[in-house]
């Protein structure tokens, strides 16, 4: 048997629920607040701006995966290139230390526990206009408006 109530639809998988994306959204504006006032002392983060796209949370709130993004990680003159792997391991690492300044910002229950992950979506993006910047997919994507006209006027459409 189950505990869900008859009127209630089951959580699709990959939904979150209107909870968990307000504590996100609230936890990740909170999260910025307090890596802009607080100094973390490790080498990896000397001089590095980290921009906190998004926070998942877990349904019961408990544990968040914090998507972030090196400032100038795509470019590869700036001096984070090909350093994002260990700015990722140095917020794991001090992932306790913002957890306690994290827990003095938010009203919460319980102050979830913090993963870092670096965000995939810019390269994604990235990867997808270049595909559509490709001539041969212009081609096919890209339609003349003087070559609708032409077929209005034989009749076709």
């Amino acid at each position: 048997m189950s505990n869900r109530k008859p009127g209630k639809p089951a959580a699709k998988a990959g939904t979150f629920s209107q909870r968990q994306l307000r504590a996100s959204e609230m936890i990740r504006h909170a999260l910025v607040e307090v890596m802009r006032e607080n100094e973390i002392r490790d080498p990896a983060l000397i001089g590095v701006s980290v921009t906190v796209t998004e926070v998942r949370l877990s349904p019961d709130l408990k544990h968040a995966t914090c998507f972030v993004e090196p400032l100038g990680a795509g470019v590869e003159t700036a001096p984070v290139a090909g350093h994002i792997e260990e700015i990722i391991k140095a917020l794991n690492v001090h992932a306790k230390f913002l957890r306690g300044a994290l827990g003095r910002h938010i009203a919460m229950r319980f102050t979830p526990d913090l993963r870092f992950r670096h965000d995939e979506s810019f390269a994604a993006a990235e990867r997808l206009n270049r595909l559509l910047d490709d001539p041969r997919v212009r081609a096919d994507v890209y339609v003349s408006p003087f070559e609708d006209d032409d077929a209005d006027e034989d009749g076709q459409a």
